[in-house]
């Protein structure tokens, strides 16, 4: 067997979040890791999917909120609610950005023929979002395989990379987690 096709069927791991109820995963070669939500920083002018920027290690990195992005139901901040840090693609440069999520699922293991097709309708999110479905417990449930680099456009990205960095001496308290 030769390198090429060990690769091609080889299982891909995927990390698993919730989003509004549904569960969606990314790619785990995109994850730099996961953050417990705790100070997020609004940012006034920013995108309305911008949820505010944090402070990762002395990098300001703002923080996409996807239920907004993906015109699904609004996030409700909670103690599962976390930020997975991820890496895109802008015009070749990585950039790292926080996706908020409702909670963190599992590490998936999908082999090729575990991924099927994004149907063209009835998923809550719009199919060009999609790598895929993939398969997970026996076959009978689907996991959202989302394309970070395709939900979030160039000019989005460099959108929330521009946004201003808070002010050290803002006054305004962090947003609570009921």
């Amino acid at each position: 067997m030769n390198n090429t096709t060990e690769e091609t069927s080889a299982a891909t791991q995927y990390l698993s979040f919730i989003l509004a109820a549904q569960e969606y995963a990314l790619g785990i070669l995109q994850v730099k890791e996961i953050i417990e939500y705790d100070t997020v920083t609004p940012v006034p002018g920013a995108p309305v999917w911008i949820r505010g920027v944090f402070n990762l290690r002395g990098n300001v990195v703002p923080v996409v909120d996807l239920t907004v992005k993906l015109s699904l139901p609004p996030a409700t901040l909670t103690r599962r609610s976390c930020i997975v840090v991820v890496e895109v693609r802008l015009d070749g440069e990585e950039i790292v950005l926080g996706l908020l999520a409702d909670a963190i699922g599992q590490v998936i293991d999908l082999a090729p023929e575990d991924v099927a097709a994004p149907p063209s309708f009835g998923t809550p999110v719009h199919a060009d979002y999609l790598v895929g479905m993939g398969r997970v417990a026996t076959g009978r449930q689907f996991v959202l395989l989302l394309d970070i680099n395709k939900v979030l456009s160039t000019q989005e990205i460099a959108l929330a990379t521009a946004a201003p960095p808070p002010e050290a001496s803002d006054p305004s308290p962090p947003e609570g987690v009921t």
